[in-house]
């Protein structure tokens, strides 16, 4: 009885991983891919924007995976009043300040980000919000200006992501952060922030660099992503104090 028994349990586990397999295509690639190729030709003003920053020496980083519709005003005040802090310029004094916060576990909530460049130019903005006692872990967002509109306002393009931990780049061996994988988590996170304090009329997605189930940032971290771009359409005038 049991040795008859066993076949039909190999069968039903095979049939179990079969439709796990199935699934984790569907979710995780093939419906991604669908939904970004239905979104590409919703705004074709947008569509030969770069989707990838580039590290100063043209490897290629971290995606866009975030937009904000506003004025460079507009859009400051609304990070300010959802809690997140302007980063410092790269100088010798904040670069001893953030080695300080990482290594002697103290605040440094405008600690200084790396640059990254888009259009050829390295960010207009960065943000950024601790997570714990330090800058080791911390939330972070670059902002680019484009060249194009939206509605007839300034339409920005960033990249989103979470420093996980401070340490050696994979690639280079350089000092860095090692930034989480789920960038999708940090979009939404960003986004969040912003809509539960009232600072966006509307939100819509955008076609990005399509969903990357294993890719890598210029200091060699993995990412996984489905590919869209989150925007919000920022509300007008002076956004609320926090």
């Amino acid at each position: 009885m049991a040795e008859r028994g066993r076949p039909r349990l190999r069968r039903l586990w095979r049939g179990l991983a079969a439709t796990l397999l199935l699934w984790l295509v569907l979710a995780y690639f093939f419906l991604p891919w669908a939904w970004w190729l239905a979104e590409r030709g919703r705004h074709p003003q947008l569509e030969t924007l770069p989707m990838r920053t580039t590290n100063a020496d043209g490897i290629p980083g971290d995606p866009i995976n975030v937009g904000l519709v506003g004025t460079r005003e507009e859009l400051i005040g609304a990070m300010l009043a959802a809690g997140w802090y302007p980063a410092d310029p790269i100088t010798l004094r904040s670069s001893i300040g953030i080695a300080a916060s990482v290594l002697l576990r103290r605040p440094d909530p405008d600690a200084p980000v790396s640059p990254l460049y888009l259009f050829g130019r390295k960010q207009d903005l960065a943000f950024e919000q601790e997570v714990g006692r330090s800058a080791d872990r911390r939330h972070h967002v670059r902002w680019w200006l484009t060249d194009r509109t939206e509605g007839g306002r300034p339409f920005w393009l960033g990249g989103a992501s979470f420093d996980r931990d401070s340490g050696l780049s994979h690639l280079t061996g350089q000092i860095t952060h090692h930034i989480d994988p789920d960038l999708d988590a940090q979009r939404d996170q960003l986004m969040a922030s912003l809509a539960e304090r009232g600072l966006l009329v509307r939100r819509f997605q955008l076609p990005g660099i399509g969903p990357t189930m294993n890719g890598r940032n210029a200091g060699g971290d993995r990412f996984y992503t489905d590919g869209m771009i989150d925007v919000g359409v920022l509300r007008p005038g002076d956004p609320p104090r926090p």
